[in-house]
C-alpha cells in the first residue's frame, strides 16, 4: 500500500517530475529528460560534461579514478586539448571532468559560452545569437549558481528557433 500511496501523491503533486521530467519536441516526440545528460556528436552542438558511463543511466556513477590516477590526468589533458579554442584561455573544468553521477544535464553559463565560437563557426551564425540563447535559457536553482540545460540549448538549435530574437 505504501508504494502505491507515494506514487499517487507524487503523480498528484509533481506529475512532471514523477514521470521523468521528459522533454518533447514540437511534434510531441520525447527527446530526453531535463534531469539527465546525453551526448551530442558534432561541432554544431553544445556538449555536456563527460560521462564515465557514456550517458547510460544504468551505469550512473563517477569514474572512480582518484585525482592522483595517471589515467584520469591523461583523459582530462586529452579532452582539454581537443576542446581548446585559440584565444579563449583554459577549457572550463566542467567540460573535462565528470559530475558525481556522470549524468548532470547542466553547465555553468561560462562553460556553455566557451563553446559558442565553435558552434557559431559550425553553424555559420553570429556568436551574439548563441549568447542570447544561453541568456534566455538560464536557470536559477534554489541553491547554487545559475546553470543552463544542455538539452534545452540543443533543442532550441534543432528546432531552428529564431535566435536573433532570443531574449
Amino acid at each position: 500500500v505504501y508504494p502505491l500511496t507515494v506514487t499517487a501523491i507524487a503523480q498528484l503533486a509533481f506529475p512532471v517530475q514523477a514521470n521523468g521530467s521528459l522533454v518533447r519536441d514540437a511534434q510531441g516526440e520525447v527527446r530526453g529528460s531535463q534531469l539527465l545528460a546525453q551526448g551530442f556528436a558534432g561541432a554544431q552542438w553544445f556538449q555536456p560534461r563527460p560521462s564515465a558511463g557514456d550517458y547510460a543511466t544504468v551505469a550512473s556513477a563517477a569514474s572512480n579514478l582518484a585525482p592522483s590516477n595517471p589515467a584520469l590526468a591523461k583523459r582530462v589533458a586529452e579532452d582539454a586539448k581537443r576542446l581548446q579554442v585559440a584565444g579563449q584561455g583554459a577549457v572550463p573544468m566542467q567540460l573535462v571532468t565528470t559530475s558525481g553521477s556522470g549524468l548532470d544535464p547542466h553547465l555553468s553559463p561560462a562553460a556553455a559560452r566557451y563553446q559558442v565560437a565553435r558552434i557559431a563557426a559550425a553553424r555559420n551564425m553570429p556568436r551574439a545569437s548563441l549568447d542570447r540563447l544561453i541568456d534566455a535559457l538560464l536557470e536559477t536553482p534554489l541553491i547554487g549558481p545559475q546553470v543552463v540545460n544542455v538539452l534545452a540549448l540543443n533543442m532550441a538549435l534543432a528546432e531552428n528557433q529564431d535566435l536573433s530574437r532570443a531574449e
